[in-house]
């Protein structure tokens, strides 16, 4: 399949479920080795689960179908430029390759925050609109120190 192909299952996917009920208007579909193994669509409200955005829920399916937390050599379409904390996902999941079709100014024209918290994001956290203290910050190292001299630590 090509890469139009791909994001046009993802476009549908979001089509689909969005007509269903099930979210918003964002789909996702992860390929590798010219084979989808992962799909998901905006399963927010279906759920009550404000993560469960497509590129998540597309990351968890190929996690699940390939047995791997690793997606290196994949590629994820997704029908829409992913927010911080999609984009967070595809980075942890160590994903080669994203292609989306609308982006966040798209979203924001329709309502949702993708941008806005673009913005949030980049500002130092101390200057952020959600208040945030640092606390026991020495305890949480320690913890961090046992990790890193566990030598059967699986790294990710």
């Amino acid at each position: 399949m090509s890469d139009a192909e791909f994001m046009r299952r993802a476009i549908a996917l979001a089509d689909e479920r969005m007509r269903a009920g099930e979210g918003g208007p964002f789909g996702a579909v992860i390929a590798k080795d010219g084979r989808i193994v992962g799909e998901g669509w905006n399963r927010v409200i279906g759920t009550s689960d404000p993560t469960a955005h497509a590129e998540i829920v597309a990351i968890r399916d190929a996690c699940a179908r390939l047995g791997t937390f690793d997606l290196s050599g994949a590629t994820i379409y997704t029908s829409c430029e992913p927010c911080p904390m999609c984009l967070g996902g595809i980075l942890w999941a160590r994903l080669d390759r994203m292609c989306y079709a609308a982006n966040r100014a798209d979203a924001a024209e329709i309502g949702f925050d993708d941008d806005a918290f673009y913005v949030e994001v980049a500002k130092p956290v101390d200057a952020r609109a959600l208040p945030a203290t640092r606390i026991l910050a020495d305890e949480a190292r320690a913890v961090f120190a046992a990790w890193f001299a566990k030598p059967d630590r699986v790294e990710y």
